[in-house]
C-alpha cells in the first residue's frame, strides 16, 4: 500500500544546495513515495512531486559535480 503524506503537513527544510541569502532557494520534504520541491519564496505556488530515484539520481549528480566556494 502507497502512503502519500500532504504537502501541507509535511516538514519542509531548505535544501543544502540552495543559496545562502541571494532569494534562490528550494525546500524539499518526504511525501511519502515522493519528495516534494518548492520555491521558498512563494510556497503557495505549489510544488513538484518527483519521485525517490528520481531526487536521488539529481543529488547524486550535483554531488559529484558541485562548485564549492
Amino acid at each position: 500500500m502507497k502512503h502519500e503524506h500532504s504537502a501541507a503537513a509535511a516538514d519542509w527544510f531548505k535544501s543544502s544546495y540552495s543559496g545562502d541569502d541571494s532569494g534562490v532557494c528550494v525546500e524539499v520534504a518526504n511525501l511519502g513515495t515522493t519528495v516534494g520541491v518548492r520555491d521558498s519564496k512563494d510556497t503557495t505556488i505549489g510544488h513538484l512531486a518527483i519521485t525517490k530515484h528520481a531526487w536521488a539520481t539529481f543529488v547524486t549528480h550535483a554531488r559529484a559535480h558541485a562548485t564549492r566556494h
